[in-house]
């Protein structure tokens, strides 16, 4: 490990003494060590069956086509069971793969070959495969994929903030669109609905209500008919796959000399010949019937974090409670299915060959959320025992899948949060936090029905779904505001993009006489911003249901069954339609112009013309200038100074929000979550009065710039809470990164801090915290040395991750978050 004497987290002192945490799980170990660390390989059978099947289809409706589609990879697609695994059901071949989806990513296909090359998220691929993906493959979707349609449509103006070429393939990472690399929004499953009912039975209701419909309606027989047509198929789909696994499991049964491992195989075939046909029996019917819908909704759809788990402490209780009730069924025997699931879960990748969607989401990432706690529809703590079993597992079994989300309220019960705090204390970043407090009364303002916004699951990164009343799924836009302050500073330009005239020219900053004039100008910048990235969000809206359709995902929403519509339309009726757009460099936007306000104009200690020639020698030659604009108020030291600010363009984003929400009928709202996109937008922006470096990472979320928030964790909160509008309900998650010494929170009384700072957070209402509990040494010394901390796992945005696995610029990031040491 390290030479430094210091307190160690749990995890980092597993590293440092090299603790074998295999006794008791060494079949899950045996399934984790053939594939962990290891390169993933690209599985083309996807891409290959579902490519023939539309290739057949064209000219029918696009959700028919695809549940044609998808039915044809349920018949063709090679299944596996992963070798001593209890659960059955793949994506792809065995060991750690990637699925291909050409009806996204089929115009990028000239750059497969390198994908082992690339530094972030290598990939391998054979070239035999990568000869039928180009030659058989990508050809039909020549000029039918949506990024080509996107690409076209967008006018000069729009294309000239979102592209850096022709084609599209390279963002210029100021407005950018996130449609074009995944075909929807994170999403959540009805999964109670499957266990309950099974597929036969919503296969019953596709045909009933197909039957009701008017024969001599051209609309019924044109839109609806097809719909329910598909709803049938795919529910046929999935039951085939599920009984073709039933199959290969008796095949190995009768190979299998071990008679052990031969039960289990006889009766994984025949769990898979009844799930998800058919409601679940007990808990292990439930775990295989939900884990075939979490499988198959991968070879449905590229969903942003992949489609989550939902609140499986709910709808898994009952399953659980009866058998241990029974006899059935022993807690451990429950947490080590959960655990097949994870390493199961692991084993997928989520692979983007799109460049720009791979420097979003760095470290492999996807994020499979599991919600535990909170409440029930009726208002009371929904605490149960497999809320513990789900804490008690990622601290004895650290993986990064799932990724662990705890719902919180003003009654969590003090249990709870006492072994949330020790989960925390273990250093892996699990699990992540979400408030009642704060999401329920904001979903019940913009509409929800209250017992459906106490059902809420996490979902995504930070996000929250309510899956039979939310209805939205386009990829929404990424706002680099960091580059307002830089082109009001340059009169419109930014140093990346030399002499060319990207935003507004609002005049030389030099002959601006009140911080009101500059103040104007930035305001004119950052508004040009937002009506660049409404107008392509409309854009992104209107053609995104000309090439997607997600069968699976509406055949088990309530109003798309109700209503004849694929989830990919662009309005269903009674359905909420909750979007965001994503401000990024919140933190740093703010402190560059509380630089401005102060130093400037207020205090004059520096003329603006110093500050200009500093930023543009990217402080070269200029320390002493850089040091005197650091020592202004920053975000994230409870400074109303700042929070003013901060507040101020908050309320300036929900304002612009409102108005063209309410035209469109989607709440666009104020987001703060930029997974790992800080990292490459901060790379073209040049150095900002905020005494930030040229090309550097920009603020994450809402989390304060590095280094700028010394007054402690608790300032941290009260900057969050000052700066939020809460009299205004356009605004979404506000991701909160906060990273302590594992000093700090040492022992019991540390423990109690813990939870004590949660019910802080809880009591101000703040959308989101997670945590990193490790030593800045360690990440050094992990930097230098990655092959003695290959396990070490750091949280980054709403996931985890090995730390080893990050490219260095996102390893910097994380190294220079502000470490608190006391609380």
């Amino acid at each position: 490990m390290t030479n430094y004497d210091c307190c160690l987290s749990p995890q980092e002192a597993r590293i440092a003494n090299s603790v074998d945490t295999r006794a008791g799980r060494e079949r899950i170990y045996k399934i984790l060590d053939s594939f962990h660390m290891t390169t993933p390989f690209i599985d083309i059978e996807r891409a290959r069956y579902f490519t023939e099947s539309m290739r057949a289809t064209e000219g029918q409706p696009m959700v028919l086509r695809w549940a044609k589609a998808l039915k044809n990879c349920a018949e063709k697609m090679t299944v596996y069971i992963t070798p001593g695994s209890l659960i059955a059901g793949r994506s792809g071949k065995l060991g750690r793969y990637g699925i291909l989806y050409p009806e996204i990513d089929g115009d990028f296909y000239s750059i497969l070959g390198d994908l082992d090359k690339r530094e972030k998220s290598p990939f391998k691929i054979t070239k035999e495969e990568v000869d039928i993906v180009v030659n058989e493959i990508a050809p039909y979707w020549k000029g039918k994929t949506y990024h080509e349609h996107l690409n076209g449509a967008m006018p000069d103006d729009l294309r000239g903030v979102t592209y850096d070429d022709d084609m599209g393939l390279k963002s210029k990472f100021v407005v950018s669109e996130t449609s074009s690399y995944r075909s929807a929004l994170q999403w959540v499953h009805d999964y109670d609905k499957v266990l309950k009912r099974g597929f036969n039975d919503i296969k019953r209701e596709a045909q009933e209500r197909m039957a009701e419909l008017d024969d001599q309606s051209p609309v019924q027989m044109w839109e609806k008919r097809p719909f329910y047509e598909a709803m049938v198929i795919i529910c046929d789909a999935i039951v085939l796959w599920a009984r073709r696994h039933a199959a290969l499991a008796r095949d190995l049964a009768a190979k299998e000399t071990d008679k052990v491992r031969k039960a289990e195989l006889l009766a994984m075939a025949d769990r898979c010949e009844r799930m998800p046909a058919e409601p679940a029996k007990d808990f292990r019917d439930a775990i295989q019937s939900q884990w075939f819908v979490q499988m198959f909704s991968r070879i449905e759809q590229k969903a942003s974090a992949i489609i989550s788990n939902g609140r499986m402490d709910q709808y898994l209780f009952p399953f659980y409670d009866q058998d241990i009730k029974a006899g059935i069924l022993t807690p451990g025997q429950a947490k080590e299915l959960l655990e097949m699931m994870w390493v199961e879960m692991a084993q997928f990748i989520d692979l983007y060959i799109n460049p720009t969607g791979n420097e979003f989401n760095e470290g492999y990432a996807h994020w499979e959320a599991v919600t535990i706690g909170g409440q029930t529809p009726q208002g009371e703590d929904a605490t149960n025992e497999l809320s513990y079993l789900f804490l008690e597992s990622k601290r004895e079994f650290p993986l990064n899948y799932p990724d662990l989300a705890a719902r919180i309220h003003s009654c969590s019960p003090e249990r709870f949060l006492a072994e949330i705090a020790e989960t925390i204390k273990d250093g892996s970043g699990f699990p992540k936090l979400i408030n009642d407090e704060e999401i329920i009364p904001l979903y019940t303002a913009k509409g929800a029905p209250y017992d459906q916004a106490m059902d809420y699951s996490v979902s995504g990164c930070t996000e929250a779904r309510m899956p039979n009343c939310e209805t939205y799924t386009s990829g929404c836009v990424y706002i680099n505001f960091a580059t307002a302050i830089e082109m009001t500073m340059h009169n419109g330009r930014m140093l990346k993009y030399g002499d060319q005239v990207i935003g507004l020219e609002t005049g030389d900053v030099t002959r601006m006489k009140t911080w009101e004039e500059f103040y104007d100008a930035y305001l004119k910048q950052h508004n040009n911003l937002l009506v660049k990235a409404f107008r392509q969000q409309y854009i992104v809206d209107s053609l995104r249901p000309q090439h997607f359709a997600t069968p699976l995902a509406s055949v088990l929403h309530d109003l798309c069954m109700k209503e004849g519509l694929d989830l990919q339309n662009q309005f269903i009726p009674g359905g909420l339609e909750y979007s965001y757009f994503e401000f990024l460099g919140y933190g740093t936007v703010v402190d560059s112009l509380a630089a401005i306000k102060k130093v400037v104009f207020e205090d004059k200690k520096l003329t603006m013309d110093e500050v200009l020639k500093a930023i543009t020698a990217n402080f070269e030659g200029y320390e002493d200038v850089r040091a005197i604009l650091r020592s202004a108020p920053s975000y994230g030291n409870n400074d109303r100074y700042a929070d003013a600010i901060a507040k101020e363009i908050d309320a300036v984003c929900q304002r612009y929000a409102q108005k063209y929400s309410e035209e469109r009928g989607v709440n666009l709202d104020v987001r703060y979550v930029p997974i790992t996109s800080h990292v490459p937008f901060g790379k073209v922006v040049s150095a900002l009065p905020n005494g930030r470096e040229a090309w550097t990472a920009l603020s994450d979320g809402s989390s304060a710039s590095h280094g700028a928030d010394h007054m402690g964790p608790t300032a941290v909160l009260m900057s969050n809470y000052h700066s939020k509008n809460r009299g205004m309900k356009n605004r979404a998650s506000r991701l909160l990164n906060v990273k302590l010494s594992p000093k700090v929170v040492e022992g019991e009384a540390g423990t109690q801090k813990l939870v004590d700072m949660i019910r802080t957070w809880c009591d101000l209402h703040l959308w989101h915290i997670q945590f990193n509990i490790i030593n800045k040494q360690t990440l050094i010394a992990a930097q230098k040395d990655p092959d003695k901390y290959r396990s070490l796992l750091v949280r980054i945005a709403g996931y985890s991750a090995y730390f080893c696995d990050l490219s260095r610029d996102l390893q910097n990031d994380i190294i220079n978050r502000t470490e608190h040491q006391q609380m």
